[in-house]
């Protein structure tokens, strides 16, 4: 057998890296191989991965580039590590939520849309007489292509009288006027009609409708004295006798209001608010297409640019197949008036095909070019990098990749290894983050992080060919490579009840009935894009929150613009029986627990009351009347006056991204230096925010309502984590889980439904385990888990199975089969069923 140096061209050497919770660690990395970084969640991997050998790579090619340029890129921080040899130029694949913006979508993130806009303009099918237009006419967002009645947007918005007085038998002053703000703006604008001599005590409908009219849709803006509290007669014989007003004040018309609240507001929630005001429609001169009709009225192939859109992706390569090949009976008839279209039209549909064959071979053959990036998973967004960085013919890169087979069912992750095997195969290294066993088998080398997570990983337990992981005693991985471990296949319960829901019809699923077994595990399950999320996320939360009569948010986790997004609607369907069952419904999905770094562990699980309480008992506290406030760094009491309780102060740099640093003044602890000099156990509060669970757990064991609390994070493999840990550095696996832990903390009374998509992602196989101990702990107090899911250990594990698919897209949104795991294995046509065999 060769030398392990002998079979790689070159090697990646790092020494002494001490980012994050490693241990001042060196290792050699082989290049131009598939290198899988693996380790329990929060073993140190991606500190390796991405915080110091992507982090390197990007700070040593931003030092080559002009400090303007520089100023583009989103910097990360200099990673802690002596030195570096051999790393050639990163890309980073990682796991991003879409982009914010609705206008970005498959197509630009793939450029797809410019090489259609390429082939319409060049080689499309003109009406007679038209001249040629350019490509960027055939985007809706330049002015050259937008529709000039909405703009581009395929939508127009209308403000009327309905949307803004939803209920006209109200008064003013009992708010008929909804769409006015409800605090003291909504007070200012009813006294400021009491002033005018409108009546704002009869019901809006008995008002004369000019007066309806100049309130809600004027564009003026008187501005007169305003008395509070008093009746117009009243404020006429002030005004007279010239007395002193409260304040002037200035009247908005409702319309207005919503007009402008929409336009400039910062708050992606006031802009939610008023936009329930506009009643949108399509528009009626584009019919929603979003393009002028000269760009509309040129055709490829029989359909105009927004109709090729709208095609699913394997759809559009049956479509182009014809034109690549040259065998297209439009291009014979091309031929004989414009020889030099039959060319580019060849040359665009040879190109187009092959981005689009690497799309198909990553599973994503049922997405559209139109689709917008911020209704994608992360798992879709990446998989569509990953497969324009395969077609752009890239070599010499090292391209490190965030868990990719994240969402993937085993069949899509094999078509993505062969992704990943070709961009090798162009000369390219690829540095890996994976928990997935499939991929970590497939690796020409394998960095083994742990042995634990947090404090207790760090270390490289094993850097080097698969093989030689099997005499690895510290590494939990080899058990799972070389399936030594037990399978804990207990027999499926019985169902209590069963949730049955009738004539489903969202996305791609079409009248489809579903029956959920009560009291039981189950997993949904079949290959990306099949059905599964809407039919559990959606359908299903939305009809059993109707039926509890809780509204519930079933968007993804955007902030994309109100106005721009196409709301996909639930059809059909309704709950037929099995809800006299269930009361109460707990979503547990991988939206962020907080979007800013006040929100953190000891906040969200409630953890931290009880342990400002405690400060608050302390001998210190007691003498100095502080009480548990104080130690909130949410409070001005307690919390350090220059950064507010942020630990953090933003410097802005001069021709550079902004930086965040510890304050200055608190040293990044948050609260000022009297709080800090209450102890507990010898440690003041910021210390204590800076324990991780683990060491909480031990610190606070005389607590049983915090050890308590602690105990189930650790239960749910979070013991690694600080409790003051920001929010905003949660991945979405952890904030799920954090959300699983606050869930298992209460007290349980049984007939509650919980739904988790995808709870496994960024789990580690021995996490995976742990997992399963708390679902089952849940069922067996009486509850009821559904959970959408692709990994098969997890799958085996449970008591029924609902496989959906045969494909996906249109070829899904079917119930393939249901049953147990063992009863699935023997189902023909089941594209689980192959994979779920070695595991039942």
């Amino acid at each position: 057998m060769m030398s392990d140096q002998q079979q790689f061209s070159g090697f990646v050497r790092v020494r002494g890296a001490r980012e994050h919770n490693l241990k001042n660690v060196s290792l050699e990395i082989p290049r131009d191989a598939l290198v899988v970084f693996t380790g329990i969640s929060g073993s140190g991997k991606s500190s390796l991965a991405f915080g110091t050998l992507y982090a390197e790579a990007q700070r040593r090619y931003l030092e080559s580039v002009s400090p303007y340029a520089r100023r583009l890129f989103n910097q990360m921080a200099i990673p802690e590590v002596d030195e570096i040899d051999g790393l050639p130029p990163a890309v980073a694949l990682q796991q991003q939520r879409g982009s914010a913006s609705t206008r970005s979508s498959v197509g630009s993130v793939t450029t797809l849309s410019n090489l259609l806009r390429m082939l319409y303009s060049r080689a499309g099918d003109y009406p007679p007489g038209q001249g040629i237009i350019y490509a960027e006419s055939f985007s809706p967002n330049t002015p050259e292509g937008a529709c000039p009645e909405c703009h581009g947007l395929g939508r127009v918005y209308e403000i009327t009288e309905k949307t803004m007085v939803p209920d006209d038998t109200l008064t003013i002053r009992q708010k008929a006027i909804a769409a006015w703000p409800s605090a003291w703006q909504g007070q200012n604008q009813r006294d400021i009609l009491t002033t005018m001599g409108y009546d704002i005590d009869v019901p809006w409908k008995n008002l004369p409708k000019k007066d309806r009219d100049w309130i809600l849709f004027t564009e003026e803006q008187p501005v007169v004295p305003v008395y509070s509290g008093y009746n117009h007669e009243e404020i006429q014989r002030f005004i007279k006798h010239k007395r002193q007003p409260d304040y002037m004040g200035t009247f908005t018309g409702a319309r207005r209001y919503v007009r402008h609240t929409f336009a400039n507001s910062q708050s992606a929630l006031m802009k939610k608010r008023v936009s329930q005001y506009m009643l949108s429609s399509e528009c009626p001169v584009c019919h929603g297409k979003r393009l002028r009709q000269e760009s509309l009225s040129i055709k490829f192939a029989g359909y105009d640019i927004a109709q090729l859109s709208g095609l699913a992706l394997n759809k559009l390569a049956t479509t182009f197949h014809p034109y690549a090949s040259g065998d297209a009976p439009a291009l014979k008839k091309l031929a004989a008036k414009h020889p030099e279209k039959v060319i580019v039209a060849q040359r665009i549909a040879e190109d187009f095909l092959a981005r689009l064959q690497v799309m198909l071979d990553l599973g994503l053959g049922y997405l559209t070019i139109e689709r917008s990036t911020p209704t994608l998973s992360p798992g879709e967004l990446q998989r569509l990098r990953l497969a324009t960085q395969v077609r752009s013919n890239l070599f010499g890169v090292v391209y490190v990749l965030d868990e990719p087979s994240a969402g993937l069912h085993p069949a899509d992750t094999e078509a993505l290894l062969r992704a990943l095997d070709k961009l090798k195969a162009s000369g390219n290294s690829l540095f890996v983050v994976e928990h997935e066993i499939d991929v970590i088998r497939h690796a020409d080398w394998i960095v083994d992080v742990g042995p634990a997570a947090g404090e207790k990983g760090g270390h490289i337990l094993y850097s080097g060919l698969p093989a030689g992981l099997k005499d690895i005693k510290a590494s939990l991985t080899r058990h799972y490579i070389y399936g030594d471990t037990a399978k804990p296949i207990s027999d499926p319960r019985v169902p209590k009840d069963w949730l049955k829901l009738a004539g489903v019809t969202r996305n791609n699923l079409n009248r489809l009935d579903a029956a959920f077994p009560l009291g039981v595990l189950t997993s949904v399950t079949g290959v990306s894009g099949s059905g599964k999320s809407s039919l559990v996320s959606q359908v299903l939360v939305e009809l059993v929150g109707e039926s509890l009569g809780v509204q519930v948010d079933i968007s993804g986790d955007t902030e994309a613009d109100p106005l721009e997004q196409t709301e996909v609607q639930t059809l059909g369907g309704q709950i037929t029986s099995g809800m006299k069952n269930i009361r109460r419904m707990v979503v547990v999905d991988q939206k962020p627990i907080g979007r800013t770094p006040r929100s953190n562990l000891a906040t969200y699980t409630g953890l931290f009351d009880h342990v400002r309480r405690l400060f608050a008992a302390t001998p210190t506290a007691k003498s100095r009347k502080y009480d548990a406030g104080r130690f909130s760094f949410n409070v001005a009491k307690g919390r350090c006056p220059h950064c507010e309780g942020e630990g953090m102060v933003m410097v802005e740099l001069l021709f550079l991204p902004s930086v965040y640093t510890p304050c200055p003044t608190c040293g990044g602890t948050r609260y000022n230096p009297k709080t800090l000099e209450v102890k507990y156990k010898d440690k003041n509060i910021a210390e204590v925010l800076g324990l991780t669970v683990d060491d909480a757990a031990n610190f606070f064991d005389e607590e049983p309502s915090i050890s308590r609390a602690l105990e189930v994070v650790r239960e749910v493999g979070l013991g690694y984590l600080r409790l003051g840990q920001p929010a905003t550095e949660l991945s979405g696996g952890e904030a799920q889980r954090i959300k699983l832990a606050t869930e298992l903390q209460r007290a349980q009374h049984g007939q509650t439904l919980y739904i988790l998509d995808e709870p496994t992602t960024g789990l580690h196989p021995s996490d995976v385990e742990r997992l399963m101990l708390q679902l089952n702990r849940l069922v067996d107090a009486g509850n009821t888990v559904i959970l959408v899911e692709h990994d098969m250990q997890v799958i085996a594990g449970s008591d029924w199975v609902i496989d959906i698919g045969p494909g996906a897209g249109e070829d899904g949104g079917q119930i393939v089969a249901a049953g147990t795991p063992a009863f699935i294995v023997g189902t023909k046509g089941s594209r689980t069923a192959t994979y779920l065999a070695k595991y039942v």
